[in-house]
């Protein structure tokens, strides 16, 4: 696996504090995010790098592993049992070794001796580093199952979107992680969706939310309306006396239910009562004399 320095990712010094960690990742993002660099796919590889740096670097006891053990941080726990091990068994020479800062082979060297360390890189073997990427999609993206193929480190996977994700909610890839150390299996990829809503509907989990205008005459008298629904419009029946922020419920006109096969949310419509403007003389007299009825 390529060694990246996520100091030198992020332009920060090793001694750098949380808070220049936090700021350096923001700042950087912003000018790389794939929204910003459209099809450059230099600004898309550092933005990777980037989500990839903070994740490390924001989190204290990540950090502290990837100082110690560079690029084998996600293996400091193995690596620390292991060599507890050794110090037990007394099966190597020269105690007091400084495991920090060395690389795998450097490590194992030191840990079983000269003529033995090809002995112990072969029986030990270290499941590869996970990956996390995120996947930004619009709410219309998610409302039906569809593929969609991913580059993740140069490699196209296809993956099939299931209809109802979630926005923030992630998914594991089995096997498509970093790959592992001396024969070891693959890590695995795991993706984290973010999805944008420009509709004008609110999504609460499987239903959704919408307020539409109602006309004075038809809130009074009734009548029948066509609303628009996430696939398409239905007609509805407005009862007569309708108030202001009445809420009416059209089931099964929701979200997809995740996982579950033509299940739906429910579409929940709220009333928003216009009254009319620019009144002629006329319409003045006829709501006068409709005062003087109440």
């Amino acid at each position: 696996m390529t060694f990246i320095d996520y100091y030198k990712v992020l332009g920060l010094n090793k001694d750098a504090t949380e808070k220049e960690i936090k700021n350096a990742y923001r700042k950087l993002a912003r000018k790389y995010h794939p929204d910003v660099n459209p099809n450059n796919k230099e600004a898309e590889h550092k933005f990777k790098e980037l989500n990839e740096a903070n994740e490390v670097l924001s989190n204290p006891e990540n950090r502290k592993k990837y100082d110690q053990y560079g690029k084998d941080w996600k293996h400091a726990e193995q690596f620390e049992k292991a060599k507890q091990q050794q110090q037990q068994q007394r099966t190597y020479q020269g105690t007091g070794h400084d495991f920090g800062g060395g690389d795998y082979s450097d490590f194992f060297e030191s840990m079983f001796g000269g003529a033995s360390s090809h002995q112990g890189r072969q029986n030990i073997r270290f499941r590869g580093q996970d990956y996390h990427a995120e996947l930004h999609l619009n709410l219309k993206d998610v409302y039906s199952t569809h593929k969609r193929t991913l580059t993740v480190n140069d490699k196209n996977i296809r993956i099939t979107i299931p209809a109802g994700v979630a926005n923030g909610q992630e998914i594991k890839i089995k096997g498509h992680g970093g790959p592992g150390i001396n024969g070891g299996p693959h890590g695995d990829l795991y993706i984290k969706f973010i999805i944008q809503n420009d509709t004008q509907f609110k999504r609460d989990k499987d239903d959704l939310h919408a307020t539409i205008d109602l006309d004075l005459y038809t809130a009074l008298l009734g009548g029948e309306l066509t609303v628009d629904t996430f696939d398409g419009k239905a007609k509805i029946k407005v009862k007569p006396e309708t108030q202001n922020n009445t809420k009416i419920k059209l089931k099964g006109k929701g979200f997809p239910i995740y996982r579950k096969d033509n299940l739906f949310g429910d579409l929940y419509i709220t009333y928003n009562i216009k009254l009319p403007t620019s009144l002629s003389e006329k319409e003045k007299e006829l709501f006068t004399e409709l005062a003087k009825l109440r």
